[in-house]
């Protein structure tokens, strides 16, 4: 059974794609795909309870989704082209398939473990993509092709360890890097008190209060993050500045960091 964050969640991606029938035709069949719900949740309890890492089940697959299709829509309010749109081989529409399709399915290598997770996932991946492509494109096998690749290259670009060149690829890059507030690793950190390597990712997280993706104000894309706590810092420049560098979006990007109360910290401007 999903959880009411997913279901809000949801909501919410399907009010953003008012307008984008055949992408809200595919996220609709995705969020109703049993096999992709099930891989989600066993790639979290893999993450969660084994390894002892933050969220990367439903959650936050369907909050990659959210904060990459807000910053496509900027993109697209501001002129700026996707990489199928510059290349001429598809359309907005297309670009936008692609990031839910690569959104939903990034994490899903968490099932066998951290290392290589986006090989993994990639590998996991593809015969979700082929049905759900097919289900939406019948018709045009061209269509299904050049998504299911751009989705792939999202999907195993998504750790900022291999080289990216599309615009699609580094929206979910930096829309990844984005979800880190503290709710991410809530549950992690509450079922253990034993210290353990990597427990700095947790505890930073623990701290970032909240994450605002908004028009920005001599770029496309402001990225403003909150939080309670320094430790904070180290979640943004250790995690999503590494990813937002890797990035063929970092160009249309604003960056900003403050502990409530204090000055912003400006990153990218």
């Amino acid at each position: 059974m999903k959880s009411v964050k997913e279901i809000n969640l949801e909501t919410k991606i399907l009010n953003k794609l008012k307008g984008f029938p055949t992408c809200t035709k595919l996220a609709n069949y995705l969020f109703d795909d049993l096999e992709l719900q099930c891989m989600q949740d066993y790639a979290n309890n893999v993450s969660i309870k084994r390894l002892g890492f933050n969220d990367h089940g439903p959650v936050h697959m369907r909050q990659a989704v959210n904060n990459a299709i807000k910053m496509l829509n900027l993109l697209h309010a501001n002129g700026i082209k996707t990489s199928l749109e510059k290349e001429e081989i598809g359309s907005f529409e297309d670009s936008m398939c692609a990031i839910v399709l690569a959104g939903l399915a990034h994490d899903l290598g968490m099932m066998i473990g951290r290392a290589n997770h986006e090989e993994m996932s990639a590998i996991l991946a593809i015969p979700i993509l082929d049905r759900a492509l097919l289900e939406v494109f019948p018709n045009s096998m061209e269509r299904r092709i050049v998504i299911k690749s751009l989705a792939l290259e999202a999907i195993v670009g998504h750790m900022s360890q291999r080289k990216i060149h599309s615009i699609e690829a580094g929206v979910i890059l930096v829309a990844d890097g984005c979800d880190m507030t503290r709710g991410r690793a809530r549950i992690s950190l509450a079922l253990t008190n034993s210290p353990k390597p990597g427990d700095i990712h947790k505890y930073s997280a623990g701290a970032i209060k909240s994450v605002k993706i908004r028009q920005g104000d001599k770029k496309p894309i402001k990225i403003t993050v909150e939080m309670t706590g320094e430790v904070g810092f180290f979640q943004i420049e250790e995690v999503l500045l590494t990813k937002v560098a890797s990035s063929p979006v970092k160009e249309y990007i604003e960056l900003y960091a403050c502990v409530t109360g204090d000055n912003p910290k400006c990153y990218l401007q």
